[in-house]
């Protein structure tokens, strides 16, 4: 849906909320779709997305639960209750805490299509953009949480944004060997809030990110993001813009490039 290299507004935007010590992203493409990846630790994510979206939009086309923890489906199991939601994606790791056992019983009540997430599925978020998944490649319910995490890319135009999850470093060289210059991307959300653990050398080469996004609440007792995470990451040039400086962040892009809005 590209002419001439450019694209007319309304530009596809991806906010990473103000929810604390968590991830939760709305993605909005030109076209009005609309599709959450997350909702962070509680219900802080439904006063961020009631000021991010239109007063009377109770809708959501797609949501996405990228893994079983606290600080990723907390907010899901509020926003399940709040809005009406058209496909919900997950896997079969289903996590043995109580909010997770939550969040199950949400995801049975809205009587909503319900899919698990697989390596090679495309999804169509209106005309314009689609998601990618890249992991996991097959049924991770044996797996630790954050091992198990869907990483997905939205592309829209020749842009792109990797949405990592709390991936790891062992997942972040899978995604390298078997996908390489596929993993290209403007955007980089750090996997696992800028633990240690993720945001590999090789993996930030292979992304090449303009900007890597920290999502992450402050004085959280994690000491996230890592001072080992952060070096590797200005090791290589790339500007990291966190929600612990900033509270809510917003790119947009017109399907040629990527600029930060706020």
């Amino acid at each position: 849906n590209l002419e001439s290299g450019s694209v007319s507004e309304p530009y596809l935007t991806v906010t990473f909320l103000n929810i604390g010590q968590g991830d939760s992203i709305l993605i909005e493409t030109p076209d009005g779709v609309q599709a959450l990846v997350d909702g962070g630790p509680d219900a802080t994510v439904l006063p961020e997305l009631a000021s991010a979206l239109p007063w009377f939009d109770r809708t959501l086309d797609l949501v996405i639960g990228t893994h079983p923890d606290k600080d990723h489906i907390g907010g899901l199991v509020d926003v399940l209750k709040r809005y009406k939601v058209t496909t919900i994606i997950t896997t079969e790791n289903t996590g043995e805490t109580l909010t997770a056992s939550n969040y199950r019983k949400e995801l049975q009540q809205e009587g909503t299509d319900v899919v698990m997430a697989r390596a090679g599925q495309v999804y169509q978020l209106g005309a314009s953009t689609t998601l990618v998944v890249f992991s996991p490649a097959s049924d991770p319910s044996m797996l630790e949480s954050n091992t198990a995490s869907i990483v997905a890319q939205v592309r829209y135009g020749d842009t792109e944004f990797m949405l990592t999850g709390d991936a790891p470093s062992s997942i972040e060289q899978y995604l390298v060997d078997t996908y390489g210059d596929q993993l290209e991307s403007e955007v980089l959300k750090l996997g696992h809030h800028g633990s240690k653990n993720s945001s590999s050398d090789e993996f930030l080469t292979t992304v090449n990110p303009k900007f890597a996004v920290v999502s992450a609440g402050k004085n959280n007792t994690y000491g996230h993001p890592s001072p080992e995470a952060v070096a590797r990451v200005k090791d290589h040039n790339i500007p990291i813009v966190s929600t612990i400086d900033e509270g809510r962040i917003t790119f947009a892009s017109d399907g040629v490039s990527v600029w930060k809005l706020r």
